[in-house]
């Protein structure tokens, strides 16, 4: 798909990176394409497939998970909601499908924060770190390479921006304009909205910063022991 997202979990917060790109065949429609869904104050959903679907099936799972919420006056977690979008997927396999694939972040009192990778054939898994499309090839290798458990917001951003880095040099596909979202105790808002090929990152800063990082850690360590 020509739709790139990724996902990344920090300490107590959840970012998802989405293009903003709207294209169908060889056109490009529009570059402010905001593809990461808003279903409620504390979770997001960012979807990848064709706009009819991805649209429509955003819409339907944000209107029923409101629905819900005003029916049982009970708001649904984010385990329960990735449940949820799985058994709307697979249910409609077996009549009229949704060419999506989905990345889903949200925070809760029960769970903290948390990113589901969901498919369009309906397979679910809890992830550290997600991506979906095209990006799948050039930017889970990075996340690998950079991820560790309790990332700070500006460690999170650098390993996306990095991402998006190397998508601007190497994907044949231009997606100039993206759109990073973050969702905290705080709720959702927007992170902050970039250029891919306007990045400028040293991976050598990436690895400093993971460094230090053990350093802080070993510290600690030794002081409790």
């Amino acid at each position: 798909m020509a739709d790139s997202l990724l996902g990344i979990v920090g300490d107590g917060f959840v970012l998802i990176a989405s293009d903003a790109s709207a294209s169908r065949s060889i056109l490009r429609i529009k570059e402010d394409e905001d593809k990461i869904a808003l279903l409620d104050s504390h979770k997001m959903l960012a979807g990848a497939g064709p706009t009819g679907d991805r649209v429509q099936f955003s819409e339907f799972i944000a209107k029923n998970v409101k629905l819900y919420k005003y029916r049982n006056n009970l708001t649904l977690s984010t385990h329960a909601t990735a449940n949820y979008l799985r058994g709307e997927l697979a249910e409609s396999l077996r009549s009229s499908p949704y060419q999506v694939n989905l990345l889903l972040g949200g925070w809760d009192k029960q769970n903290g924060a948390s990113l589901y990778f969901i498919d369009y054939l309906a397979s679910m898994h809890k992830m550290d770190f997600a991506a979906q499309g095209y990006a799948g090839y050039f930017a889970l290798s990075t996340m690998d390479r950079y991820y560790r458990k309790g990332l700070s917001v500006p460690e999170a951003v650098a390993i996306l921006k990095a991402c998006i880095r190397e998508l601007a040099l190497r994907l044949v596909i231009a997606q100039p304009n993206w759109i990073i979202k973050i969702v905290d105790k705080d709720g959702v808002r927007e992170q902050e909205h970039i250029q891919g090929k306007e990045i400028e990152i040293n991976t050598s800063d990436l690895m400093k910063q993971q460094m230090s990082a053990g350093k802080e850690k070993e510290e600690e360590e030794e002081m409790r022991s």
